[in-house]
């Protein structure tokens, strides 16, 4: 069974956003005003299976190969701006490569997923949390670095090669997925060891 065959829940969700930028854009420490960011959205990104995504400042990077890509829940960003009474960001200032509609994000932490946005499946390894930088304080809103927190997306190695577009798409994962907590934080459970 292929690796694919394995990720037996399915789930219509829309990507509305694709970056791939050649540049950190939110380098150092915050400053005013944010720098430009729209020549790093993409209609669709190409990946590349251990390398990341085509023309990224991440990809063939050996210090970001379980990293070279981010997925994030537009949701997660929609609650913040409802939280601290702001209207919607665009979620391309977020600065994650794939932004979802429809999607349990955060459940996707340490499983493989793919995503099909009719060119085939993207194969993914979801990883650590994609924490939100103080950055988010300055492009965002006052407040937003702390929302994001628990929220900020999924760090992702690139498994296969393969297109992503913006618009319908299929998510596949080998959990089952609650679209009704995509925007919710996650929080880490406290530290049970020895002590």
């Amino acid at each position: 069974m292929s690796d694919i065959e394995e990720l037996r829940y399915r789930y219509d969700v829309e990507v509305v956003a694709l970056l791939a930028s050649p540049v950190h854009r939110y380098d150092g420490r915050p400053l005013s005003p944010a720098p430009a960011v729209d020549g790093d959205r993409r209609e669709e990104i190409e990946v590349r299976a251990g390398y990341g995504v085509v023309g990224d400042r991440y990809a063939g990077r050996p210090a970001h190969r379980d990293a070279r890509l981010t997925v994030l829940a537009v949701e997660a960003l929609e609650a913040v701006a409802a939280e601290i009474g702001v209207l919607p960001f665009d979620p391309l200032l977020a600065r994650r490569t794939v932004v979802l509609r429809g999607a349990e994000v955060e459940a996707l932490r340490r499983q493989r997923f793919a995503l099909d946005s009719g060119s085939g499946p993207v194969l993914l390894g979801g990883g650590r949390p994609a924490h939100p930088c103080a950055w988010m304080d300055v492009v965002l809103a006052p407040g937003a670095h702390r929302a994001l927190r628990g929220r900020g997306g999924v760090r992702c190695a690139a498994m296969s090669d393969g297109v992503l577009r913006l618009g319908p798409a299929v998510l596949a994962g080998p959990v089952p997925l609650d679209p009704t907590r995509a925007g919710d934080a996650v929080r880490r459970a406290p530290d049970r060891g020895a002590g």
